[in-house]
């Protein structure tokens, strides 16, 4: 018997204390225990458990486990195999030897097992609903991407990112899932902010940008404010507290509020993606200890086709999805 939980029985007089293994949805106790238990001998014990068996009443190999144990004898160290007895046992016992200790014992084991089963189903409970969420985190996504590809036709270097994401983010579900069922969810982020982005050095950077490509006289033109305000909604505070804390969830969101914002009378998509890796080069956090990227340049277009035909109502997936492939510790 492995991983067993061991609970303290006292009578009620208090005079005899008894260390009770608790596991299989059942509780353990050896001869010894039970000579203490019933107050008798072990030869009568063991007649009465002999002739349970003999009776077919309960099934020895259901009801009885061997373990061996270290006992020490004088100076040396014996191993021995002891046999335990689960609560079926005992009860049959305890109406042989017609003892009162023995039916304040089951009446205890049985209170100590209910509680047992009630806490291990709440724990599976717990369980079952976090993967149930995680499933539907999944479909979430894939849906999404679903509208993508309805969306526009994409190239070769663009469905490579659709599945690129979906491999990212299936790994990410499959690595939580190993560390006790954890649902999808922002953690172990960076929360020390090296760099903040300033609409200014945005609009210097987009300004270089259009020199450097030549793009038209309409790229990164302002239609309104709101480029200005994509950029101070990710440091906004609410009684001092960071709404995005850290610098994943201020990227993520980042890129969001661009992409559907639609600032600039062309150029939107591209910008978003610059910004945002201009704002994740400032922070350390474009690429690996090993000098990759953390996100391919072709998940990256994918990504913001993605957001931009995304619903509004899927913004906390959205989010979650690119911090998860950013987020170093992943």
């Amino acid at each position: 018997m492995n991983k067993s939980e061991i609970k303290i029985y006292k009578t009620n007089e208090g005079k005899t204390s008894i260390e009770v293994k608790l596991e299989k949805e059942t509780v353990w106790l050896n001869q010894y225990q039970l000579e203490v238990l019933f107050q008798t001998d072990r030869t009568s014990i063991n007649r009465h458990i002999r002739n349970i068996y003999k009776t077919k009443e309960l099934d020895e190999n259901r009801t009885c486990a061997k373990i061996a144990q270290v006992q020490k004898e004088g100076e040396r160290s014996v191993k021995r195999t002891i046999k335990y007895y689960n609560l079926d046992i005992i009860i049959a016992v305890g109406y042989r030897v017609n003892s009162k200790q023995g039916t304040e014992f089951r009446i205890w084991a049985n209170q100590i097992l209910k509680d047992y089963l009630i806490k291990g189903y709440a724990i599976n409970q717990q369980r079952l609903e976090k993967q149930v969420a995680q499933l539907n985190k999944l479909k979430e996504t894939i849906r999404i991407l679903g509208n993508t590809l309805k969306y526009k036709e994409l190239s070769n270097d663009e469905s490579k990112g659709l599945l690129q994401i979906i491999s990212d983010y299936s790994y990410a579900l499959e690595l939580l899932d190993q560390y006790d069922y954890q649902t999808l969810k922002i953690e172990n982020t960076s929360t020390k902010e090296i760099y903040h982005l300033s609409y200014e050095e945005a609009i210097r950077q987009i300004e270089l940008v259009k020199q450097t490509f030549r793009n038209s006289d309409l790229f990164g033109h302002e239609k309104d404010d709101s480029f200005r305000s994509s950029i101070s909604t990710i440091y906004q505070t609410f009684g001092g507290v960071d709404l995005y804390p850290s610098i994943e969830e201020k990227a993520a969101n980042l890129l969001y509020f661009i992409v559907k914002n639609h600032s600039f009378s062309d150029g939107n998509k591209r910008i978003a993606a610059f910004i945002f890796l201009y704002f994740l080069e400032r922070n350390t956090l474009l690429f690996s200890k090993n000098g990759k990227k953390r996100i391919a340049d072709n998940a990256l277009v994918a990504l913001t086709l993605m957001i931009a035909v995304s619903k509004p109502e899927e913004k906390d997936t959205m989010i979650k999805v690119i911090v998860n492939l950013i987020n170093k510790n992943n």
